[in-house]
């Protein structure tokens, strides 16, 4: 049964810092590109980061210079580092697992920027 869980959602102030975590089970990690999304109440998921299997990373250009993303594939883990966070960063984060045609999510987790 493949599990993403993820962690480190939270409310920050606008200026701060969260670091999400995606613990992944039950795929073979390494060969899956690994990403996250998020969706803001009222409007569509976006791809916020993602990394490839060979470690090619791509940004929303909203998060660009202020986000990194990062895998470990000896603890099947990706991190998603977020600073200078933004009201608009407000939406709930969902990891993302891609392998061919196999796509798995994370169950979300909430980050609200406000002060």
């Amino acid at each position: 049964q493949v599990q993403l869980a993820e962690s480190g959602g939270g409310l920050v102030q606008p200026g701060g810092s969260l670091r999400l975590s995606c613990a992944a089970s039950g795929i073979i990690f390494s060969t899956y590109a690994m990403g996250w999304y998020r969706q803001a109440l009222g409007k569509q998921r976006e791809l916020v980061a993602q990394v490839t299997t060979f470690g090619h990373i791509n940004y929303a250009d909203s998060v660009k210079g202020r986000f990194s993303i990062s895998r470990d594939n000896a603890k099947n883990t990706v991190y998603l580092q977020m600073d200078s966070l933004k009201p608009e960063d407000t939406a709930v984060y969902y990891c993302n697992a891609i392998f061919q045609s196999r796509a798995y999510w994370g169950q979300g987790t909430q980050v609200t920027v406000s002060s």
